[in-house]
């Protein structure tokens, strides 16, 4: 089946199923990223990284939907007000979630470089040479501080 068969046959949906299938997505999708933001504040990033998939795959089917909907928005306040309406509430719900999450792995990322940078420095100090400069004090080199490891600034 083309994209445009895809969309047709989404768009030709009755109100209802259309409806009834971005809620679901939609639920889905909340559920998915309240885990993951539970899970990181828990510290078990193993786990909530397992969840990227799901998550990924859910926001795909949730766009689709919601890009039907926006199609057929007209049709839709006709023939189903009051599931537009529930829609519109879980989409708040969802912006929501998403401003935690999205907050939670900011944390989550500051935290981990943080104890990164910690772990590097405290490395470099313990290779560097503890020999006394020209001044009579122990010489000190700044660069060398992070010699073999690197941060991952990519999360």
């Amino acid at each position: 089946m083309t994209a445009a068969a895809r969309l047709a046959a989404l768009d030709a949906l009755p109100a209802q199923e259309l409806c009834t299938h971005a809620e679901q997505a939609l639920t889905a999708l909340v559920d998915v990223m309240n885990q993951e933001t539970t899970l990181l504040r828990a510290g078990h990033m193993r786990q909530a990284g397992q969840l990227t998939p799901d998550k990924t795959r859910l926001a795909q089917d949730y766009v689709t939907f919601a890009r039907a909907i926006q199609r057929q928005s007209a049709r839709l306040a006709a023939e189903a007000p009051a599931l537009v309406q529930r829609l519109r509430a879980g989409h708040e719900s969802l912006a929501t979630q998403m401003a935690e999450n999205l907050r939670v792995l900011a944390t989550a990322k500051s935290v981990t470089e943080d104890v990164l940078t910690d772990v590097a420095r405290m490395v470099g100090q313990q290779n560097r040479a503890k020999t006394y400069g020209t001044a009579g004090t122990v010489a000190s080199d700044g660069a060398s501080a992070a010699k073999g490891i690197a941060i991952n600034r990519a999360l």
